[in-house]
Parts: C-alpha cells; sequence; structure tokens
C-alpha cells in the first residue's frame, strides 16, 4: 500500500509540475508552487527529486524517453525498407513520435505539448538538461539526413536538423491555441499534423 501512496505521489508532483514549467517556464515556477497545487509537503518532492532542477529533468525524461525510443524505432523500421528512404520518409519519422506522445498522454496532451515546446527553449543550463535528454536520436536523424541529402556538409545538415526541431518546438508550444496548427490529440489531427509539417519542412531541406 506504501508504494502505491508513493507512486501516487511522484506522479502527482510530476504531473503539476509539467503544467506550471509548461505556463511559466523553469526560472517563473517555485517549489513552493508546485508543492501548493500537488497538495504535498515539501520533503515528498526532496524525496523524490531532490531539487527543482531535478524535478525537471524528471519531467523532462518521462516525455524524451518514449520520443526518443519512437524516433529510432520509426526510422529503423524506414531505413529497413529503403537503406536510402526519402528526407519524407525520414521526416514522418522524426516527426511523429513527439505528436504521439502526446497523443497518449491523456489530460496532459496539451500541457505535455507546451512542455515539450517550451523545455526546449530555456535558456542554459537548464536547457542543457532538456537537450540531454532528447540527445539520443541526433546522430541517427544526422546520419539519415546525410544519406537522403548526400550534397550537403554536416554542418548544413545539423542547422538544418535545428530548424525542423524549433518549427516543432513552435508547433508544440502553441498547441490548441487559436489557429494554431495542433487543435485537438486525435489520431486524424495528429496526423494531419505530421503530413502539412513534412510537406512544408521537405523543400526546405532540400534548398
Amino acid at each position: 500500500m506504501t508504494n502505491s501512496v508513493s507512486v501516487d505521489t511522484k506522479e502527482q508532483i510530476l504531473n503539476v509540475a509539467e503544467r506550471l514549467f509548461a505556463e511559466n517556464g523553469f526560472a517563473g515556477t517555485s517549489l513552493r508552487s508546485v508543492i501548493r497545487e500537488a497538495d504535498v509537503n515539501l520533503s515528498a518532492v526532496h524525496y523524490h527529486f531532490g531539487s527543482k532542477e531535478e524535478l525537471f529533468r524528471a519531467v523532462t525524461a518521462r516525455i524524451a524517453k518514449p520520443v526518443v525510443t519512437g524516433q529510432l524505432k520509426r526510422l529503423a523500421q524506414c531505413e529497413a525498407k529503403n537503406s536510402t528512404p526519402s528526407i519524407e520518409a525520414v521526416l514522418e519519422a522524426f516527426i511523429t513520435p513527439p505528436l504521439e506522445v502526446i497523443l497518449n498522454s491523456g489530460e496532459r496532451s496539451i500541457d505535455c505539448a507546451r512542455f515539450m515546446g517550451r523545455c526546449r527553449v530555456e535558456p542554459d543550463p537548464i536547457g542543457k538538461i532538456a537537450e540531454q535528454e532528447f540527445q539520443g536520436s541526433k546522430k541517427a536523424y544526422l546520419d539519415a539526413f546525410g544519406r537522403s541529402l548526400p550534397n550537403f556538409s554536416r554542418t548544413e545538415l545539423t542547422w538544418k536538423l535545428d530548424l525542423v526541431i524549433a518549427t516543432l518546438l513552435r508547433v508544440l508550444t502553441e498547441a490548441n491555441k487559436p489557429n494554431a496548427l495542433i487543435q485537438n490529440n486525435s489520431p486524424l489531427s495528429i496526423q494531419a499534423t505530421v503530413s502539412k509539417l513534412v510537406a512544408f519542412l521537405a523543400s526546405g531541406l532540400r534548398s
């Protein structure tokens, strides 16, 4: 019974922290506000996470792990069909997992989307935490971009991937706002978003 309560408390802290970090950023979110809204005491936060920085890392890791795993799995499937897949296929493999994580996060979907967008644009050293957590798929996708776009240098491919990420972050940060690309977390909305992003980004990557 104790373990169940402990898991529930940890999850509640993560959910509240995710929402507050998404709304207010790292600097604008205090542990006091997390404690108050999660209805826990300071010792519970320190027990599970130790500090605000580690709480931020835990929130980020909860999202980043399935995103990176999904990106690597989709890329492997893509390259199993064609060792040199089209840039559209590589982009679809890269973009779909973050949106699927949102789709699978249920009531947290909009908070998850906005946190995913916000955490990657935090200033250092907090930004480095997010970068580290999402780093696992970057090399594999740079390699795939290199095979699909062989006329570009590694440096050019790196900033092209950075621009893809920046576009995706903008879409995530604006989720569910008026005129935003993502208006709900249904499978059809997610697929439509992926298709629009792939069509938009592919032409830019080739130029």
